[in-house]
């Protein structure tokens, strides 16, 4: 730096800050060796704090306003040291400009599906994002905790941060919630209070105030939203023979409509029809008790002139025995024998009821 530029720099010392990045949080005034002349015009606008640092320490916090920069305004700052100069001596210290208005349309968002308890599914897998708006509220603190000697900080450096600070609180959040994952999204709007409610004071530690936070969606895993869709299908299709009716009617009324879109309304009709009738029978099947076990009458075969005859009943064999047809020598068979036996051993209770044979005269 030349000695006129130098020189001139300490006639001319107006410290003031535009933004115009609408996303600079903090700006420090860059000024030659940090060197501020006494009696300065320091310009702090609307939505803007000043913070002086004077050897590394915060001397003062103005807000908006026009101040002249003297020892008396500034009791904090060291004492000043004077040239064999004309000219007022200048101190060195620094000046950050802290951008105090609402920051807006930050985004956040779950990297990865948070489990919860629903009472409908019982557990879900839940996806949600959405934006929030911060503005800073305590420079100093946000100074201290965040900025530190950064001279152009920016809402990118804080967004990943303060959107992990959101992700490690909305669980829990949503667990306090107990709203039900289908009743979300009527309720995102009070959901939305409740999450600012419980997370804007960890925000406090960093001298920032979570003015709100939006939720633009929360979804489930892609099965459940399938299971969903098919449930809401066929809760809107109805009574399903009303449902097909209704189509069989719009069919036959439409402009245009050929005869095989007739037919084939009229073969869905009939199968809704058949549908609903197996439907209402297997209703009625359910209500009505099973028919009672049969017996199941044993069938004989016998052996008469070497000849096979039957399959014959109890009470015809009964008959054949009291004719003298069958003899208890005479082979039989029924199902379940291995070969044919004599009918004394398998019909002996049928010859023991029988009378015996009238005697001869």
């Amino acid at each position: 730096m030349g000695f006129f530029d130098w020189l001139g720099s300490q006639f001319i010392d107006v410290i003031d800050w535009v933004d115009d990045s609408h996303d600079t949080m903090v700006y420090r005034f860059e000024r030659h060796d940090n060197e501020i002349k006494y009696g300065a015009k320091l310009t702090v606008r609307e939505s803007q704090m000043a913070i002086f640092v004077n050897e590394g320490v915060v001397a003062d916090v103005l807000g908006p306003g026009i101040y002249e920069l003297e020892t008396k305004n500034l009791p904090i700052m060291t004492s000043l040291q004077h040239w064999d100069h004309a000219f007022n001596s200048p101190f060195k210290a620094e000046v950050y400009f802290v951008n105090t208005k609402r920051f807006t349309d930050l985004k956040w968002g779950t990297k990865n599906p948070i489990m919860v308890r629903d009472p409908e599914f019982s557990m879900v897998r839940l996806r949600a994002f959405g934006t929030y708006e911060i503005r800073i509220t305590d420079p100093k603190q946000f100074m201290k905790e965040i900025v530190g000697t950064d001279g152009h900080f920016t809402t990118d450096e804080v967004e990943s941060q303060l959107s992990n600070l959101i992700l490690s609180k909305f669980p829990t959040v949503l667990g306090e919630s107990n709203i039900p994952v289908l009743d979300m999204a009527s309720n995102y709007e009070k959901f939305s209070e409740f999450v600012s409610e419980k997370i804007a004071p960890f925000f406090g530690e960093y001298g920032l105030q979570l003015t709100k936070i939006l939720i633009e969606n929360i979804s489930l895993p892609e099965e459940v939203e399938r299971a969903l869709d098919k449930r809401t299908s066929r809760a809107v299709t109805g009574n399903l023979d009303n449902h097909l009716k209704y189509q069989t009617g719009n069919a036959l009324g439409a402009e245009g409509g050929t005869m095989s879109d007739m037919l084939g309304m009229g073969a869905g009709l009939a199968l809704g029809q058949q549908m609903a009738n197996q439907m209402g029978n297997q209703s009625v099947k359910k209500n009505t008790p099973p028919p009672l076990p049969t017996h199941q009458e044993v069938m004989y075969h016998i052996a008469v002139d070497e000849a096979s005859e039957g399959p014959y009943d109890s009470r015809a064999i009964q008959e054949y025995i009291k004719k003298g047809t069958i003899k208890r020598e005479t082979l039989v068979w029924r199902e379940g024998l291995a070969d044919w036996v004599e009918a004394d051993s398998v019909l002996k209770e049928y010859f023991t009821a029988t009378p015996p044979p009238l005697p001869k005269k």
